[in-house]
């Protein structure tokens, strides 16, 4: 049970910093895209973002896990680099990068899910089921973009993702 006490706060650890990440980048990417459609939903996704962030701070609160400070910064800088980058690197290669970042992130929190739920932290469990849905949304939503982008196959094989 300690180890799995252990192991939830390492991941919830990790997605707290990831979320950081995600929010400051799509932060970037919105203002980046001129399509008034595209920006309003990858607001909301930002938004989503910070949303996560919060309630995995909570669930780190139960387990009495504090964020990294070192990952938090390195995550910080990450994504408010990512977001700039989105003026620059045009429309495909933020698309794809958010959809693959989608996917790692529906995976992590159902990870999470499952050592709540082996710890009786079912109230946890649910709320990380909740959030790997939403990344899944995330995830569905950029796949649609890049779908048919003459890139995609080629990013495909060399990111497997898309």
């Amino acid at each position: 049970m300690r180890d799995e006490k252990a192991a939830l706060g390492k991941i919830l650890q990790s997605a707290h910093a990831g979320e950081l990440a995600a929010a400051y980048a799509y932060r970037g990417h919105w203002r980046s895209v001129s399509d008034l459609q595209e920006r309003e939903r990858i607001k909301q996704i930002e938004k989503e973002e910070w949303d996560h962030r919060s309630r995995v701070r909570h669930w780190m609160q139960q387990l009495e896990t504090k964020p990294s400070r070192t990952r938090e910064f390195l995550f910080a800088s990450i994504g408010r680099v990512l977001g700039v980058l989105c003026f620059v690197s045009g429309r495909f290669f933020p698309m794809y990068f958010a959809g693959r970042l989608e996917s790692q992130n529906t995976a992590e929190y159902k990870e999470a899910a499952e050592l709540a739920s082996s710890l009786g932290m079912d109230a946890c469990e649910s709320d990380m089921l909740h959030m790997s849905e939403k990344e899944k949304e995330h995830e569905e939503y950029f796949h649609g973009v890049v779908r048919d982008h003459w890139f995609l196959p080629t990013a495909r094989r060399i990111f497997r993702w898309g």
